[in-house]
């Protein structure tokens, strides 16, 4: 081998050597970066650490009176032989969630029609209707008390047959009739005849004798002790 080769072989050494070098010069640079974070971060979280321990013993020193270490241990305990329990607690926590962010879309829509239809109701006078219906219940609570209202009860089934039968057509027709002749009374006054011959005359008409024989019936009705048997008055129309 000449002194060349000899040379060359040396210089790969060295260029080896150099390379390995290197490496653990940087190995231990970044060795000694990593221990100077450590080093800073140890600097800083340790005032940090010593004021949670501070804060710890103060406040473990105020329950003091009330948990012992034994109901930790105890509590841990617990905790440890239901945690199957706990797990499945927390799988129908997840099932609720996902259940209310389905259930959400739903819910929104719901409540904005909500929204709207009392917004109509609020414009149509719904709510001042509502208003005024508690005054009027306020009026009757206070003239009405338990005596009277167990009397109302024991007799609805008659006030309602009442006023159904008072709301046939041709009851309300008559009603209505009767309201507006006396609403053209009121207003024409002087224009009424009121001699005994006007009335008189009256009498040929078939209407006049018609009413006159309902009023008498009705009458009649009033001083009966009984009421019909279908719960009106029979008219005599003869």
């Amino acid at each position: 081998m000449d002194q060349t080769q000899i040379l060359l072989e040396l210089n790969n050494k060295l260029d080896a050597l150099s390379g390995q070098v290197q490496e653990l010069t940087e190995h231990m640079e970044a060795q000694r970066r990593r221990q100077q974070e450590w080093d800073d971060l140890k600097t800083d979280l340790t005032p940090v650490a010593m004021d949670l321990f501070q804060v710890a013993v103060e406040q473990l020193n105020e329950i003091e009176p009330y948990v012992q270490l034994e109901d930790l241990l105890y509590l841990v305990k617990r905790l440890a032989r239901n945690t199957r329990n706990i797990e499945q607690l927390l799988d129908q926590v997840e099932s609720i969630s996902d259940l209310a962010q389905d259930a959400g879309p739903i819910v929104n829509d719901a409540f904005l029609a909500a929204v709207q239809q009392m917004d109509a109701m609020e414009r149509k006078g719904y709510f001042r209707l509502a208003k005024e219906g508690q005054y009027v219940l306020d009026n009757v609570v206070a003239a009405f008390g338990p005596e009277d209202v167990r009397q109302l009860g024991d007799n609805v089934v008659t006030i309602l047959m009442t006023i159904k039968q008072m709301t046939q057509p041709e009851i309300m027709a008559m009603a209505q009739n009767l309201a507006g002749t006396m609403r053209k009374t009121e207003v024409q006054q002087e224009e009424v005849p009121t001699s005994f011959w006007s009335i008189f005359k009256q009498l040929r008409d078939p209407q006049t004798r018609r009413g006159l024989a309902l009023t008498l019936d009705m009458l009649k009705a009033v001083g009966s002790d009984q009421p019909a048997a279908n719960g009106s008055t029979i008219i005599n129309r003869n």
